[in-house]
């Protein structure tokens, strides 16, 4: 599917209604498959492949991006506001980067480095002084990307779920 990020740019944008259904499946594909691959202790419940799915729900009261190749949705992220009440940082003045996936067909397309960069103008329109975000504990090849990207590690804003335990990540946008 991909033939060289000089052929064709990735395009990030803010998701529509039309998206919604590329969007979520992408997550569920990207979320299932390449858990499957890298961590195979992950299981992917059906709750949370719903959760997933739910970028309708998201777009209402964060920022849904997409990233589309060659007319496809190759890649998606969501920006929550400093302070939205769903957010898992304690940072009152970061914004949060969650559902950040690229479709399995994109290696190589830098997709993913094109949302980053997206979800970083995001968190600047909200006025956020930070840009955060978890990776889930083992995920460590995810956490060096974020790193590459000028990202450090938060200790401080890790957070402990009861299936879960993510790291924090944050890089300063002022």
């Amino acid at each position: 599917m991909f033939h060289g990020a000089e052929e064709t740019p990735v395009l990030v944008r803010p998701a529509t209604e039309a998206d919604d259904a590329a969007a979520g499946e992408l997550l569920v594909e990207a979320f299932v498959v390449q858990y499957a691959r890298k961590m195979p202790e992950v299981i992917v419940t059906d709750a949370r492949k719903r959760e997933l799915r739910a970028v309708a729900e998201r777009r209402v009261s964060a920022r849904v991006l997409v990233a589309e190749f060659e007319g496809v949705v190759a890649g998606t992220a969501t920006v929550f506001a400093p302070g939205d009440i769903t957010s898992r940082t304690k940072d009152s003045r970061a914004a949060e980067m969650r559902y950040m996936a690229v479709g399995l067909g994109f290696a190589g397309a830098s997709v993913a480095s094109r949302l980053l960069d997206g979800a970083m103008e995001e968190a600047l329109k909200y006025g956020a002084e930070r840009l955060v975000l978890h990776v889930r504990r083992g995920a460590t090849g995810v956490g060096k990307f974020y790193e590459r990207h000028g990202f450090e590690r938060d200790p401080s804003d890790d957070c402990d779920l009861p299936d879960i335990f993510l790291q924090a990540y944050r890089k300063n946008m002022r």
